[in-house]
């Protein structure tokens, strides 16, 4: 999944997440002969219906109103919107709805959603981190309630904690998130004590890695404590936020992550996929900010899941 519309989100002159992350990507992708080797989902605006299993209903409404309005900015300093930001928003999370039917339906075996604004920082009431509507939750839930998926796992790799996946389903048995990311860093969540609440205890799994951490680190926790955790939750489903901030170019953090380790990570997804629920298994792209180390790292995501 990669659409040039997903670039029409303007975020203004020197915001971290422009739509030049996407133009890049999509270039790259076309260039390599990737694209051509990929079936193309056409984006669908996701409804309320879908939004509202994530996100409350005045809280949605509140993000329409502040773009159509011509706001530039809505709850936080820096998540920029223009006009046509909700609709855009609609269509990211559309866009992966529609990559995880395919998938749930055997029509596709896997599949890579190169979509934003990104989403795993959005709040159920509460914009922040360039996130409006959480992708990987209207997502996950989704599947829940159109294809009868029972478990589905998410593991975010992105190098900011995914505070607002988290809290969206901390109380819920039926979602497992992991999330390996560099801790202390925005947003301030995801200690490892941050285990899930109530019936959702157990079921949220945080590696955090410090400052300068490199690649034994970050491969490690996903394939000695994050998978098998995955595996004694036996998913039905996997869901990657797949961001690539933790890259040792990115200018936002200070993880030492080198390109390769990208794409062991995205094979260490696909065996647990393979081995639990028949390989199903779709990513979305969250985060990267240097263009260079974002294409090479998303270019070796999209080439593990094709081979």
């Amino acid at each position: 999944m990669l659409d040039a519309l997903f670039e029409s989100h303007d975020t203004g002159p020197g915001h971290a997440e422009h739509p030049g992350r996407l133009r890049h990507i999509r270039e790259l992708f076309e260039s390599s002969g990737l694209a051509a080797r990929c079936t193309r989902i056409e984006p669908r605006v996701a409804g309320d219906t879908d939004l509202q299993r994530a996100h409350d209903a005045d809280y949605i409404a509140r993000v329409e109103l502040a773009c159509s309005s011509g706001e530039r900015l809505i709850d936080s300093t820096d998540t920029a919107i223009c006009e046509a930001s909700a609709v855009i928003a609609r269509q990211a999370a559309g866009a992966l709805g529609s990559l995880c039917d395919g998938v749930a339906s055997a029509k596709l075996d896997r599949g890579f959603a190169v979509i934003r604004p990104p989403g795993h920082h959005a709040e159920a009431r509460l914009a922040m981190g360039f996130c409006l509507f959480n992708n990987v939750v209207v997502a996950a839930r989704r599947l829940q309630a159109e294809h009868g998926i029972a478990r589905v796992f998410i593991l975010d790799w992105d190098v900011h904690h995914g505070n607002g996946t988290q809290h969206i389903l901390e109380d819920d048995p039926t979602v497992f998130y992991a999330s390996v990311h560099q801790w202390p860093l925005y947003p301030g969540t995801g200690a490892a004590s941050e285990r899930g609440v109530g019936p959702g205890e157990g079921t949220t799994l945080n590696c955090p890695l410090p400052p300068g951490a490199g690649s034994s680190e970050f491969l490690g926790a996903i394939q000695n404590t994050i998978v098998p955790a995955a595996l004694r939750f036996d998913p039905d489903f996997v869901l990657i936020s797949a961001g690539f901030d933790a890259h040792r170019d990115d200018p936002l953090a200070a993880l030492e992550v080198d390109t390769e380790t990208f794409g062991e990570a995205t094979r260490a997804l696909l065996d647990l996929a393979g081995e639990c629920c028949k390989g199903r298994l779709v990513s979305v792209l969250e985060g990267g900010y240097d263009l260079n180390a974002l294409g090479a790292s998303a270019k070796l995501h999209l080439e593990t899941l094709l081979d």
